[in-house]
């Protein structure tokens, strides 16, 4: 599924060739499946919240394999579009239904362990996944990458199968909260300050990530090649940074968040400044996809935290607010690239976001570090 979310940035020119449509045109798919994960969330999660939740996601993996192999099929644009939006849907009901299922399945002490793993599979579409999805387009044509992920999901759907019990592991809604006292949880004002920070880390995050590759090329003058080359890195940084967060996350929230925070805010601005020396950027490009996950994936613990109120609208609320910062980071970013920066705007735009974020929190640094039933110490 975050292979499906990335891939597109290597597939749209041959998209747009195919389906006679301009590039920019094609780039409406992205937005089409970033607008379908923020709706989808909350929305397809109180849907399937009666279901047990070994069914629910089954039902959300066979739908996104469907979407994508009608995707692969048609020769209609507007089609096309369509199965984006389907299997946005599919990919938030999932990730909503999962983030709950996963911190269901461990101790309380052990949920930000648990969500590591669980967003480490997002971390390794962006070593693994979209390299390889650009690499297949350009040999097979899009039209294979968007099959290979059709069927990738029958054995995610038997893994679904054997490890989330049957029975035991249900949807809460039958005997816990009605679904008004769970969406009650919004007003929680420490809930809604964390969704905001996670939403701002992932802006940040997704504006300096998407328009990575001019700064490789342009400003540091390295070749096409070296694009695939820093984007691995800013995966393999992200999968060690929500690995080593999933172990603190839990018993020492405050320090990822302390330690952390700071460092990011730093990092954002020290790569537009080291943009032009191609070692200290791909060092620094590796440095910030840990730090980035590291704190974003500790925002997202304290968010399901937060909202153990409401069982199974938790997993929606975290996964509004990272695809919220998904939507609205690129925007940012795109506004500084007319400016005088240039290429390096949405670097630093990254670093607004982060210390905007820093702002809120300090404040409420301890609201934000400790659990609802710690809060009284």
């Amino acid at each position: 599924m975050g292979t499906s979310e990335f891939m597109l940035a290597g597939l749209l020119p041959d998209i747009a060739s195919d389906l006679g449509v301009t590039v920019g045109t094609a780039g409406a798919l992205t937005s089409a499946f970033a607008t379908g994960m923020v709706v989808g969330a909350p929305l397809v999660a109180a849907l399937a919240r009666a279901w047990p939740r070994r069914s629910s996601l089954l039902a959300f993996v066979l739908a996104f394999a469907a979407a994508h192999a009608v995707g692969a099929l048609t020769t209609s644009f507007p089609v096309l579009v369509a199965t984006r939006v389907v299997a946005a849907l599919a990919n938030a009901g999932f990730l909503a239904v999962a983030l709950t299922a996963a911190a269901a399945l461990v101790p309380a002490d052990r949920k930000g362990r648990a969500l590591a793993v669980l967003l480490s599979g997002t971390t390794v579409a962006t070593v693994a996944g979209v390299p390889g999805g650009a690499l297949m387009g350009t040999l097979l044509g899009w039209r294979a990458t968007f099959w290979a992920v059709a069927l990738l999901c029958l054995p995610a759907a038997l893994g679904v199968m054997a490890g989330i019990p049957a029975g035991r592991v249900r949807a809460a809604a039958a005997e816990g909260p009605s679904l008004s006292v769970e969406l009650a949880q919004l007003r929680s004002p420490r809930l809604l300050l964390v969704m905001l920070l996670g939403a701002l880390v992932n802006a940040a995050t997704f504006a300096g990530f998407t328009f990575l590759a001019p700064v490789v090329t342009d400003t540091a003058g390295l070749g096409e090649l070296w694009v695939s080359v820093a984007l691995v890195l800013f995966g393999a940084g992200s999968f060690l940074g929500v690995t080593v967060a999933g172990r603190l996350s839990d018993r020492r929230p405050a320090a990822v968040l302390a330690v952390g925070g700071p460092l990011l805010l730093v990092g954002w601005p020290a790569l537009a400044v080291l943009a032009d020396r191609p070692v200290a950027l791909l060092a620094v490009v590796f440095v910030q996809g840990a730090l980035s996950f590291a704190l974003g994936s500790t925002l997202i613990a304290r968010v399901l935290h937060e909202a153990a109120g409401a069982p199974t609208m938790a997993g929606s609320y975290a996964t509004a607010a990272l695809n919220v910062g998904a939507v609205l980071g690129p925007l940012v970013a795109a506004s500084t690239l007319g400016g005088t920066t240039g290429d390096l705007g949405p670097l630093w735009a990254s670093g607004l976001l982060v210390a905007v974020a820093l702002l809120i929190a300090f404040p409420f640094r301890r609201a934000v570090s400790n659990r609802p039933a710690d809060s009284g110490r």
